[in-house]
């Protein structure tokens, strides 16, 4: 076997001389091919990994039209991608997933028009798909996107109303929210107000939806005056929970549309000397590991976060593998965990 000198990179042709086959031999097995003796694959993968040999991303990219990097899009501000654990939990599935096929994950922000159409360019030269977390009106990036004929699979509806022409992700966010108000009014509670998240998301739509849903079958008021908006962070729900206690001081539950927010309504509640549950019952979404450390420990809807960004990464294989497949639409169920805000 020819010598490596210094910090040179191992070469095909020195894998192929380890493993005793030839150069072509080599690379069918590196690049996944199942033409090959179960002996051959053996050797090949054991001279790769004692050599510690990487393929050339570049030479790789002319011989089969990929780069083996997708892009993951968060339309999202710098604040809320690092507070907001729904980003880290749904990145983590979908680099596993990727991981598992010798695919690289490569992260983006589109705070702005430039930034989206930015992403869109290097997408349609550089990388083999997308996968968007989250998006407030999304139209212009998904027009982009389907511009370019890049695949890419999206967390949540897209559009959040009329036919999705889209491959998505979604969590059940109104049966989830009807979950959650169901909750309270099961135990006795009537003035059952609700912090909204962004409403251009499909999360912040479906889940008012859900809290609808569970006042009108039980026949009770709904009124504009008894939902207040956020945008998922805890400053926001402490807002909302001031502003809604002022415009209806009889409120005696408050369903909340993430965790973060349902954080910053206790700590109103408990500013203006409402007891958690005794006075008002608090359900949030998600399950983050800081529900479950709140005071009182925070009644709330689970949903999978992470397995919604494996079955993204999945989806986008899938789609890469079959370009002519029809878009594929999954939702996730979600499930109450209760706790004693609630």
């Amino acid at each position: 076997m020819p010598a490596r000198t210094g910090s040179q990179r191992p070469t095909l042709e020195q894998v192929a001389a380890l493993a005793g086959v030839s150069r072509g031999t080599a690379s069918r097995v590196l690049s996944g091919a199942s033409n090959v003796s179960p002996s051959a694959i053996a050797a090949v993968r054991a001279a790769a990994a004692e050599l510690n040999y990487r393929p050339n991303l570049s030479a790789r990219s002319l011989v089969t039209g990929r780069t083996g990097l997708v892009g993951l899009v968060v339309n999202e501000s710098n604040d809320h991608l690092f507070s907001d654990p729904y980003f880290a939990e749904v990145s983590r599935g979908a680099h596993d997933a990727l991981s598992e096929a010798d695919v690289a994950l490569v992260l983006t922000l589109a705070g702005d028009a430039r930034e989206r159409d930015r992403i869109v360019e290097i997408a349609s030269m550089r990388l083999d798909g997308l996968l968007v977390i989250h998006g407030h009106s999304d139209t212009e990036l998904v027009a982009g996107i389907e511009r370019v004929r890049v695949p890419a699979v999206f967390s949540g509806r897209v559009p959040i109303e009329g036919e999705s022409k889209v491959w998505y992700v979604d969590a059940d966010n109104r049966g989830g929210a009807r979950l959650a108000t169901d909750h309270m009014l099961g135990r006795g509670r009537r003035r059952v107000v609700h912090i909204t998240g962004p409403l251009d998301m499909a999360a912040g739509h479906d889940r008012r939806l859900g809290w609808q849903d569970a006042l009108d079958a039980a026949g009770l008021e709904r009124t504009e005056a008894m939902v207040e908006a956020g945008d998922f962070s805890p400053a926001s729900g402490a807002a909302a929970m001031r502003a809604l206690l002022e415009r209806v001081p009889d409120l005696d539950g408050v369903f909340v549309a993430n965790d973060l927010m349902a954080l910053g309504a206790l700590q109103t509640l408990a500013e203006a000397g409402r007891s958690v549950p005794d006075d008002v019952a608090v359900v949030g979404f998600d399950d983050a590991d800081a529900a479950r450390a709140s005071t009182p420990g925070l009644t709330t809807v689970a949903q999978p976060m992470a397995d919604i960004g494996r079955r993204m990464a999945e989806l986008l294989l899938q789609q890469l593998a079959s370009p002519d497949t029809d878009p594929v639409h999954e939702v996730l169920a979600t499930r109450l965990v209760e706790r004693g805000s609630a």
